[in-house]
């Protein structure tokens, strides 16, 4: 058990086994032998390596391990392998803590994933995504409305979402993944809130169109798709924009990303795609952002960003239902004692919005 944490968290350190044990006074032969079982760690060493990756020892010695199945990265072919392994090294040690918390439960707190049915039939063009998209809004008891809190929805219908802080890499927006043949979705924790909900939209259209494509279907267009009408469906955009324009207003643009939590230019390919406005009309825009640098930061108030609380709050009903103490619950939110008990009685000024 240890062996494999400890070669998982070296390789998503980007660190070689003679980088460890230059780090911890040991040869890199013995850090081999601790990685191949042939040998244990005293407890001395063993801070010694935590300290050197950057892990808790607790993490060493929890008691189940998971593996990412069916990855599906946005840009991933632009992510160096050392990047997708630190990715991943913190997307498992997040899901790890998760599912150790829900088996503390008598029953399980999160409700299954469920497919929506209706979904079978091969989709051919990408207009056919439009009522795919309707299946699901309409399954999951969405209307036609914002989605205020699109987290808490993913949630609800049983896709676990993690958010991890990649260091404002520019590489990385999100992924789509399973484990245990529970679907998982990760995004960035740095990104705005409109790119991040884009984001989460986007890695659902994966887990929604798999096996729907035909073999001419671009799966990142057709996600691309997907994601900008569960974000705001086609009866939203004609009943806010109408179903033939010559031009729109930026400040429209802008109101209804204040509304649907799209951006922008989420909303002008929207217009484009449903043949509100031309394809020649939308590229001259596109062209406008870009002189006017909005294609890097939209005008205006940047949109909220999304809020991962359920696993929190899960901390939280386990501690009052006393399933686990502080000093676990201390532990699955990887904080000091001290730091938790701050959080618990709601001292400092950001004590009641950890994430």
């Amino acid at each position: 058990m240890i062996g494999q944490r400890l070669s998982r968290a070296r390789k998503a350190a980007g660190l070689s086994l003679r980088d460890v044990g230059a780090q911890v006074g040991l040869t890199h032969a013995s850090i081999k032998k601790y990685e191949d079982e042939q040998a244990t760690p005293t407890s001395a060493t063993l801070i010694k390596l935590a300290r050197a990756l950057n892990v808790r020892t607790e993490y060493f010695f929890r008691p189940e391990t998971v593996a990412l199945d069916g990855i599906e990265y946005r840009k991933r072919s632009s992510l160096p392998k050392k990047q997708l392994k630190a990715i991943e090294h913190e997307v498992i040690d997040q899901i790890e803590r998760r599912i150790e918390l829900e088996n503390l439960f008598p029953t399980s707190p999160v409700f299954p994933f469920a497919p929506v049915h209706g979904l079978s039939h091969q989709i051919t063009d990408l207009e056919q995504i439009e009522s795919v998209v309707e299946n699901v809004r309409k399954a999951w008891d969405l209307g036609y409305d914002p989605i205020l809190d699109l987290i808490d929805v993913l949630e609800t219908h049983g896709i676990r979402v993690f958010m991890i802080d990649t260091n404002t890499d520019h590489k990385f927006d999100g992924l789509a993944a399973s484990v245990n043949r529970m679907p998982i979705i990760v995004v960035g924790s740095n990104w705005p809130g409109d790119r991040q909900r884009f984001t989460l939209a986007h890695e659902l259209g994966h887990l929604m169109l798999s096996g729907l494509l035909a073999d001419d279907i671009d799966e990142e267009i057709a996600c691309n798709r997907f994601a900008g009408a569960f974000l705001i469906p086609r009866k939203s955009v004609e009943r806010e924009l109408g179903v033939h324009r010559n031009d729109i207003e930026p400040k429209e643009l802008a109101l209804l990303k204040e509304e649907f939590g799209l951006s922008m230019a989420g909303i002008l390919y929207r217009a484009r795609d449903l043949g509100i406005v031309t394809p020649a009309w939308r590229d001259e825009q596109a062209k406008l952002f870009r002189i006017k640098g909005w294609h890097l930061k939209e005008p205006g108030k940047q949109y909220p960003t999304e809020k991962a609380h359920v696993f929190e709050q899960m901390i939280f009903h386990a501690l009052a239902e006393e399933y686990i103490g502080e000093s676990k619950a201390a532990e699955l939110m990887k904080l000091s004692l001290t730091s938790f008990q701050a959080i618990r009685s709601l001292e400092g000024s950001d004590a009641a919005t950890h994430q």
